[in-house]
């Protein structure tokens, strides 16, 4: 009855995977995709530090392609917090610095000084977090936000009773 998928549409062909939701559901087709950079990253961070960030649209043109479909897709956005826990300085630059790429390599020096300024004691360490892992024994003194888009729509192909 229902078709979801979350991230997975994430794809060269998002007209194909539209399509294909769209023809497999009878009720509803919904989709969550990520409303402005990827989860991989912290714009806080890479904005402070003056690095790069690619920002996906790719919702804007799910929107578009369903309404070609001749769907009326419904938005609704929401925020997923994020806190990354670390044990020490470097332990803390090494697990962001998978942000440092596309061009953005030479902003190590200033990641570690922006990281140095900005980490506190985690209150929460040694408890379970993300995947079960223990927290870390510092964090970043903000939370690290993660926008989406959910996009719903009654399915175009399907036969209507």
């Amino acid at each position: 009855d229902v078709a979801f998928a979350s991230r997975s549409v994430t794809t060269n062909d998002l007209k194909g995977a539209l399509a294909k939701l769209d023809r497999t559901a009878r009720r509803r087709c919904a989709v969550t995709m990520v409303a402005n950079s990827s989860p991989r990253y912290d714009l806080h961070v890479m904005n402070a530090i003056g690095a790069s960030v690619t920002r996906s649209n790719g919702f804007v043109y799910a929107f578009n392609i369903l309404i070609q479909m001749g769907a009326l897709p419904q938005v609704t956005y929401f925020e997923s917090p994020r806190r990354d826990t670390f044990d020490s300085l470097e332990a803390g630059v090494a697990d962001f610095s998978r942000m440092l790429e596309h061009g953005n390599e030479d902003k190590i020096d200033r990641l570690r000084d922006y990281i140095a300024q900005h980490m506190i004691e985690n209150p929460h360490a040694g408890e379970p977090g993300s995947k079960g892992v223990p927290q870390g024994r510092y964090m970043l003194d903000h939370i690290r936000k993660v926008r989406w888009a959910f996009i719903a729509w009654e399915p175009v192909s399907a036969p209507r009773p």
